[in-house]
């Protein structure tokens, strides 16, 4: 994990980001940032107002299933995906990864701050691997100075980028394994997981990729966003923040199953009706 996260993922990161032309556009960085940060926080809020449907109040998981279910596994399936559907557009990769910058920061400030109460989250939570690495991409693509990166440099972050696909699912995979058997499956709550990160929420997003005056390599983004089940971190996030784990577990396992049958048909559907 600590290889995939702080070596693999943003030696990826660079070797897509430095070799995309779109991140010159000032444009194309805020709105792919800016809808990764608004598309999560109105995901977790719709995820808040569901929570009541199946039983959840404030105190008894209400904040925990917002988190779970509002985040979606945004970067070990995204990443592979995006590889496998445009394996040969870097631009689409950056652009991935430009996004996920928002989503990260909706995720380190508002859902954070939903989840334990605590309203100033510290600025540690940002030095991250991922974090950094495309801050530093948009940092060298804005100024051009991508050319004074030596080639060997260039190399050696295509070198170890690869392994962070393959580790990725052997991660969500090893992840999944270690939470069967450890948990009481809550069918309400992943019943009402499944409705809001698998239907609702992906009503939201498409609908923002087919009518929002948006690049088409952000449209194909949020193709593949709005199909994912919910990410793995919010089972992290209850256990240090006095979340319901329980919640959070259930959700992860109901829509990552639930997922399998309906991710390749959001897909399908998302990329024939917006037309990427």
């Amino acid at each position: 994990m600590v290889l995939a996260i702080h070596v693999f993922c943003p030696c990826l990161i660079l070797d897509k980001m430095l070799a995309a032309e779109v991140l010159r556009d000032p444009m194309v960085l805020f709105s792919s940032a800016g809808m990764g940060f608004g598309l999560i926080v109105l995901g977790a809020l719709l995820a808040y107002l569901i929570a009541p449907l199946v039983g959840l109040k404030l105190g008894g998981g209400r904040r925990t299933f917002a988190v779970s279910a509002g985040l979606q596994n945004y970067g070990f399936i995204a990443i592979p995906l995006v590889a496998y559907l445009y394996p040969d557009n870097d631009d689409v990769m950056a652009v991935l990864f430009t996004h996920n910058l928002g989503v990260e920061l909706a995720m380190w400030t508002v859902l954070l701050m939903l989840l334990s109460g605590v309203l100033s989250p510290s600025w540690r939570v940002f030095l991250k691997g991922p974090i950094v690495a495309v801050l530093v991409g948009i940092l060298v693509m804005q100024t051009g100075t991508e050319q004074y990166v030596p080639g060997t440099v260039i190399g050696l972050f295509s070198i170890l980028g690869v392994c962070a696909i393959p580790l990725s699912l052997l991660l969500v995979g090893t992840a999944l394994h270690d939470l069967m058997g450890k948990m009481k499956f809550d069918w309400r709550v992943g019943s009402g997981a499944v409705l809001a990160r698998l239907a609702l929420i992906p009503i939201v997003i498409l609908m923002c990729a087919k009518y929002l005056p948006l690049g088409t390599e952000l449209k194909q983004v949020l193709v593949i966003q709005a199909a994912l089940p919910s990410g793995m971190f919010p089972i992290v996030l209850s256990r240090h923040y006095g979340g319901r784990t329980d919640v959070a577990i259930t959700a992860v396992m109901a829509t990552t199953i639930a997922s399998l049958l309906t991710m390749p048909l959001v897909i399908a559907f998302g990329k024939y009706w917006v037309g990427v």
